[in-house]
């Protein structure tokens, strides 16, 4: 077995050798501190089982430097490796073309784990991604259910816009306006106009058919 280990880090690739050489008995063990040299070790061994390719380095621009890997070799499995594990940027990296993205704050035993996981043909995707992209799924589909006049509220919400500006701009009075701002945090399941806010742009972000 052999796997390509991609970081500007010393020591993160320490321990990153230390977790693959459970693996296998035989685990040969290459690496990369930048995109062009993970390219150059991927072409000169091209029965390359795995590359571990982390999101910020040198040479590896976000995820347009997984989707340059990839197009270099497309049938190389590549699995990021990131710091980042919000979980639009999971998202972005299996959109990428990865098989897997795996946190840097995961445990070494977790680390293996995703790393079987991929080497048998599967894909890994983290826990807290999965929760995260359940919790949206549900709020979108909360949100499905606001009248024309409490997602026209919600906007104005979003763009900043006080109780009163909001009166102004629909010609509510301002206890219409608080009961549509109610039926709004129950409905998308947030405690005040912030959370308002920042769902609706997740919302807007994450529109029908995006998904």
């Amino acid at each position: 077995m052999k796997l390509l280990i991609c970081d500007d880090h010393a020591v993160f690739r320490a321990g990153l050798r230390t977790i693959a050489v459970e693996l296998a008995a035989d685990v040969e063990l290459l690496e990369a501190e930048d995109g062009e040299a993970a390219i150059a070790l991927a072409d000169a061994h091209p029965d390359l089982d795995l590359a571990l390719l982390d999101l910020r380095m040198p040479g590896v621009n976000g995820h347009a430097g997984v989707r340059r890997f990839r197009k270099a070799h497309p049938s190389l499995p590549v699995v990021v490796v990131s710091a980042d594990e919000d979980a639009e940027t999971v998202r972005a990296s299996l959109d990428a073309g990865a098989a897997g993205h795996i946190p840097k704050s995961s445990t070494g035993d977790q680390m293996l784990a995703a790393l079987r996981l991929v080497l048998a043909g599967g894909t890994f995707v983290p826990r807290s991604a999965l929760l995260a992209s359940t919790d949206a799924s549900r709020r979108r589909s909360r949100a499905d259910g606001l009248t024309v006049r409490q997602r026209e509220v919600l906007s104005l919400v979003a763009r900043g816009l006080t109780n009163k500006e909001i009166c102004g701009v629909l010609g509510l009075a301002e206890g219409t306006v608080k009961s549509h701002l109610a039926a709004v945090f129950e409905a998308l399941e947030v405690r005040n106009r912030t959370e308002a806010a920042v769902a609706a742009r997740e919302l807007d972000r994450r529109a029908p058919g995006e998904d």
